[in-house]
């Protein structure tokens, strides 16, 4: 099966409302607009509830199929961009000068939509669509916002699925990794505290400078030394910040990134490590290093059996030739893991023609990929939800 006729009939409309998203895009928990859209676009499809300001900025809709039964099928989507200045030179770009959807969340949420209006139209499944726009993905506790605001308590699922933009070059390739997907993540930061100095004269000074880049290289064999071989494992230092002038040494220096990780332990090993570490730096040097770990997303652990249902549902749309459920698991992180910590269910990855990386400021989504994943996504309702005699 091809991608669904009707939805293919409303490509134009959905590259439409690609296109307006992406001309507007906004960071996370300041999705006012992109939930106004996606607001009124639900309600004009005829959906039976739309609920707004869950979790601050997301959106749920609901929507009962033409058969009676209970069952209840998730679909989610995140809506927010990045704080990048867009590069594309696109003639629908960022208005926003410094935001821009460089991860094509504005695609996600496009594709989520068509599902929903072609569902509605139809209703042809038995049971109950729940159509989740998430605000904030991008490591601002969107999901654990949604889910604090009650998300599955009112609004409650028996399985949930989502889905990302892929750009390999690679156009109607979809692909999952059963099992622990991504990883995990927590983001750090470290104060290092010692005492400035005329920079003539650093031997009146404690060089925090000295210090914090130090811990640079020491953390590193974390990874080489402490960490199994065979558990993978993430230390990046992503950002250092010190000094205002030539000629002062600092009094302070910071140090801000990020580690990835598989299982718990690891992550509690890595965690440990950073802060003995930085403790002997403490007291070999008499300095104060304070280090504080924020635990950003879970592992993302796709059911077995539910990975299965994503990729036959891809298939239907793809070809099963197009589709691979054997994918490795990445050290990219995704905070539809909290969802999957509380109800089963999959998420899975579809290619497109572009080959610029998400989060690149001249990053562009193949609007090829639109009704596809409209498609696929409704094939999931159908799949999971048959009427009698369907499939």
């Amino acid at each position: 099966m091809p991608n669904l006729p009707e939805i293919d009939a409303t490509a134009a409309d959905l590259t439409a409302i690609f296109h307006d998203l992406h001309a507007h895009p906004e960071i996370g928990m300041e999705e006012v607009r992109t939930s106004g859209v996606v607001a009124t676009k639900l309600r004009a499809y005829g959906l039976d509830e739309v609920h707004e300001g869950i979790g601050q900025t997301g959106v749920v809709g609901i929507l009962k199929g033409r058969g009676q039964g209970n069952r209840r099928v998730g679909l989610r989507a995140d809506m927010d961009a990045l704080p990048i200045h867009e590069a594309t030179g696109l003639g629908h770009a960022s208005t926003n000068p410094g935001k821009m959807h460089a991860c094509g969340h504005d695609g996600h949420t496009t594709m989520l939509l068509g599902a929903a209006q072609y569902l509605a139209a139809s209703r042809n499944f038995d049971g109950t669509a729940v159509f989740i726009f998430q605000p904030a993905e991008e490591g601002l506790g969107g999901a654990r916002a949604m889910i604090a605001d009650g998300l599955f308590r009112r609004f409650p699922v028996d399985e949930v699925y989502g889905m990302h933009n892929q750009p390999n070059g690679q156009p109607g390739r979809a692909t999952l990794c059963k099992g622990p997907a991504m990883a995990g993540a927590s983001f750090f930061d470290i104060t290092v505290t010692g005492k400035g100095s005329h920079a003539a004269m650093p031997q009146q000074s404690r060089d925090a400078l000295v210090v914090a880049t130090g811990l640079v290289g020491q953390f590193q064999t974390i990874l080489g030394r402490n960490v199994a071989s065979l558990d993978q494992a993430v230390l990046s230092v992503t950002q250092i910040h010190a000094g205002s002038a030539y000629n002062v040494l600092p009094e302070t220096a910071t140090l801000a990134g990020t580690i990835r990780f598989f299982k718990p332990e690891v992550r509690d090993l890595m965690q440990a490590r950073m802060r003995a570490i930085c403790a002997g730096a403490a007291q070999g040097y008499d300095m104060t290093i304070d280090v504080a770990f924020r635990e950003i997303f879970d592992v993302l652990i796709n059911d077995l059996n539910l990975s299965d249902a994503w990729t036959q549902a891809a298939a239907d749309i793809l070809g099963a030739e197009q589709v691979s459920n054997q994918s490795q698991p990445v050290t990219g992180s995704e905070d539809f893991a909290d969802m999957l910590q509380l109800v089963p269910g999959a998420y899975g990855n579809l290619g497109h023609a572009g080959t610029v990386p998400l989060h690149n400021p001249g990053f562009v989504l193949d609007e090829g990929i639109l009704p596809v994943g409209a498609s696929i996504y409704a094939r999931l309702i159908e799949r999971r939800l048959p009427l009698e005699g369907t499939a």
